[in-house]
């Protein structure tokens, strides 16, 4: 075995070694021919080339999917007939599973254990709204004898769909789910650090009977590719899950052609425990809750804020389990923690460790784990006594890292959770009913659990305030995300039109044709 196998573990069997766009059922090369390297996060050695698109590109895959969406049989379908491809989309995902988690897992430096729970999630998203699309209702109204008012809901057009690096194939299916369902062409732009899994869907799709142009993949940087996509004019439909800067960019490229933006940002979600909690399922929930998926979760409860009765039990007992977090490698089935997504996360994140170490007293990790002098690894690292004010209380960073405060009071606490330009999640721990109501109603945050970890129904909107995000998706909201909602108006009895041009005429109640019964 080669040094290089020693250092990346294991390595997937017949992985590729460039990755093309996607185009009008076709794959196919960048019209430049440019590429950029694609790294292996334990080794951060560069193991394939993917096409790198540009304008060209993107204009290319734009016109195959709108040609897809004005001629092609996909938006006029039936909602069964639809359903029935997305059933099978969601069968061949299903049924493959364990290599997609594999590819995943090698990709992102996720824990093969948690990639395989992306894969299966990624299959129940396309269950799911194949089996809304058909159950879907819309509103009617009557006014007896009258009008009949009725929704026409109808897809929109090409949808730009933007995908950010942690979790991508599941947070990809989430986007295309709705998206394809309700009718609409896509053109798919993947993150840049990890475009393999992504690599899958043209060939899952062709399986599943999708028509040819309906789904389009770009690969390429945000700046180049996402930039262009954004920007393009017959692109009425942005989704767009990443950083909240970012975010900012496209709201502010996507304003002059007043394109509809579905945008789930960036987070620094609190966890609160109060002293009456169940203090072993907190610690459980909140290591959890800011370890798993490497840190790289949105909504990572990466600030604990801990009543001061239970603070000091709280911080001993969360460092001692932290320290016994498991750090392998991403094909390890005991692995808890694997290797960050790429070399310049990594430094940003190992940025934030030093300057925690300047702002508050360090109580577990702090640095790369004994046994990995390679790789993108982070010891899952603690800090206590972090004051709101602190760096690491208020920025995103995106990693194994977690900041505790403690708190006095129940008002303090909300302070304390509110005072961060973030608003995605919240978590709440108490054994006191009205208190848990009260107090997850006043916290800014799209999303809150009580006496939970992170466990959603998908039939639940998902979704930010503040930086977190504008607008939300999941459930019907996605549907209203990629659908026009029509109003058809239909009047029952005799039209009563108000006259123009003619001389007013009396009737034998005083009113005259000239009269509007509604002026609006």
């Amino acid at each position: 075995m080669t040094d290089t196998a020693v250092v990346r573990g294991h390595v997937p069997a017949d992985l590729p070694t460039r990755i093309q766009h996607y185009i009008d059922g076709e794959f196919v090369d960048s019209a430049d021919g440019s590429t950029f390297d694609v790294l292996d996060p334990v080794s951060n050695e560069t193991y394939l080339q993917a096409a790198a698109g540009k304008k060209a590109d993107i204009d290319r895959a734009v016109a195959s999917a709108r040609r897809a969406f004005t001629e092609g049989p996909w938006p006029r379908m039936l909602p069964r007939e639809r359903s029935r491809v997305l059933h099978r989309i969601a069968d061949i995902v299903e049924s493959r599973d364990a290599r997609l988690a594999e590819l995943e897992s090698f990709d992102s430096g996720l824990p093969i254990t948690q990639a395989l729970g992306q894969a299966r999630r990624a299959a129940e998203n396309f269950r799911f709204f194949a089996d809304l699309i058909v159950a879907q209702t819309d509103d009617a109204f009557k006014v007896p004898g009258r009008q009949m008012n009725y929704v026409n809901r109808k897809p929109i057009g090409v949808a730009g769909l933007i995908t950010p690096w942690n979790t991508p194939f599941m947070l990809e299916s989430w986007k295309l789910g709705p998206a394809l369902a309700t009718g609409n062409t896509v053109v798919l732009k993947p993150a840049e650090f990890t475009p393999l899994s992504a690599s899958l869907w043209a060939g899952i799709f062709e399986e599943s009977g999708l028509p040819q142009g309906v789904f389009n993949l770009v690969n390429g940087l945000g700046e180049e590719a996402g930039d262009a996509l954004v920007k393009h004019p017959d692109v009425p439909l942005i989704s767009f899950t990443g950083e909240s800067r970012t975010g900012q960019l496209i709201f502010g490229n996507a304003a002059p052609f007043l394109k509809g933006l579905s945008m789930e940002l960036g987070g620094k979600s609190p966890a609160v425990v109060f002293a009456d909690a169940d203090l072993e399922a907190a610690v459980d929930a909140t290591i959890f809750g800011v370890f798993s998926l490497n840190g790289e979760r949105c909504t990572a409860g990466s600030r604990i804020l801990v009543e001061r009765p239970i603070y000091d039990e709280f911080v001993e007992r969360y460092a001692a389990q932290a320290k016994r977090v498991v750090v392998g490698y991403p094909h390890d089935p005991a692995t808890e923690v694997g290797a960050l997504v790429h070399p310049e996360h990594y430094d940003k994140v190992m940025s934030y460790v030093e300057i925690g170490k300047t702002e508050a007293r360090l109580v577990a990790g702090g640095g790369r784990p004994d046994g990995f002098p390679t790789g993108n690894f982070v010891a899952p690292t603690v800090f206590a006594d972090v004051a709101p004010e602190a760096r690491i209380f208020q920025e995103e960073i995106f990693g194994p890292v977690v900041a505790i405060t403690p708190f006095d009071s129940d008002e303090e606490a909300l302070a304390l959770a509110n005072g961060v330009k973030y608003g995605l999640a919240a978590y709440v721990w108490t054994s006191d009913l009205k208190r848990a109501h009260n107090f997850s109603q006043a916290i800014e945050a799209g999303m809150v659990w009580l006496n939970s970890n992170n466990v959603r129904d998908l039939r639940t909107p998902f979704g930010g305030v503040k930086a977190s995000g504008l607008g939300h998706e999941g459930g019907y909201r996605s549907i209203d995300f990629y659908t026009d909602q029509q109003a058809v108006h239909i009047t029952l009895g005799e039209a009563h039109n108000p006259t123009f041009g003619k001389a007013p005429t009396p009737n034998p109640h005083g009113e005259t044709d000239l009269d509007d019964p509604d002026p609006r």
